[in-house]
C-alpha cells in the first residue's frame, strides 16, 4: 500500500490512530491522535477512508434524531393514535460489515492473523460505540466462511453486558450474529 503524508491511518494490532508525517521506504512515521510520533512497518497500517469513520447506517445522525425520523415517519398515515412503551423495540438494527474488503481498500500483504485482527478490532469499535450512543440492536455481517471470525466475535461478546444469536436468516443468511446490547436505565 502507498501511504502518503497526510493520511489518517489505524495500526492493525493496536487501538492507535493518527496522521501519517513522514513515508519512507521501510518506516512510516505517524502522529498519534494524543501529538505523539511513532514508527511502524507500512504493513503494520491501514488507511482509514472518510467512508470507513463510522461504518454504521446511522453515521450522520445521532441516536435522537434517528428516534425523531422513525417518529415522523411512523406518524404518516394510518400510524396509532398512541405512542408504545419502548421505542427502542421500533428501532432497525445497526448493520456492521466485517468483510475485509469493507474495512479496507486493499488486503494486500495481510495474513489471515491481520485481517481477522482488523475485523476484531472493528467489531470492537462498532459495539462499543452502539453501547455509548444507546443502540439497542446490532447486526455483525461476517460471511459463513470456516467461522474463525464468528468464534472470535463470540468471544468479545462475553466481555460485554449484551446477549447474541443468529441474526434474520431471511434478510441475512448464515453469515450474520445479532447483538442485543442491555441498556441501563439513565438516571
Amino acid at each position: 500500500m502507498n501511504f502518503k503524508i497526510g493520511d489518517n491511518v489505524a495500526v492493525l494490532d493496536d487501538v492507535i490512530k493518527g496522521k501519517v508525517i513522514e513515508v519512507h521506504t521501510n518506516k512510516i512515521v505517524i502522529e498519534t491522535t494524543d501529538g505523539f510520533p511513532f514508527d511502524f512497518l507500512p504493513k503494520e497500517l491501514v488507511v482509514i477512508r472518510e467512508s470507513q469513520k463510522e461504518l454504521s447506517k446511522f453515521s450522520d445522525i445521532s441516536n435522537e434524531n434517528l428516534l425523531e425520523k422513525i417518529n415522523h415517519t411512523s406518524s404518516k398515515k394510518n400510524a396509532p393514535k398512541f405512542k408504545t412503551a419502548n421505542i427502542n423495540d421500533k428501532l432497525p438494527p445497526m448493520e456492521v460489515d466485517l468483510h475485509i474488503g469493507q474495512l479496507t481498500s486493499s488486503s494486500r500483504g495481510m495474513d489471515n492473523y491481520d485481517m481477522l485482527n482488523l475485523q476484531i478490532q472493528e467489531a470492537k469499535y462498532k459495539l462499543e460505540f452502539a453501547i455509548k450512543n444507546r443502540i439497542p440492536k446490532v447486526v455483525f455481517i461476517h460471511g459463513k466462511g470456516e467461522g474463525v471470525l464468528k468464534l472470535e466475535l463470540e468471544f468479545l461478546f462475553k466481555n460485554y453486558n449484551v446477549k447474541w444469536y443468529e441474526a434474520s436468516f431471511k434478510k441475512y443468511g448464515l453469515g450474520a450474529t445479532e447483538v442485543y446490547i442491555y441498556q441501563n436505565a439513565k438516571g
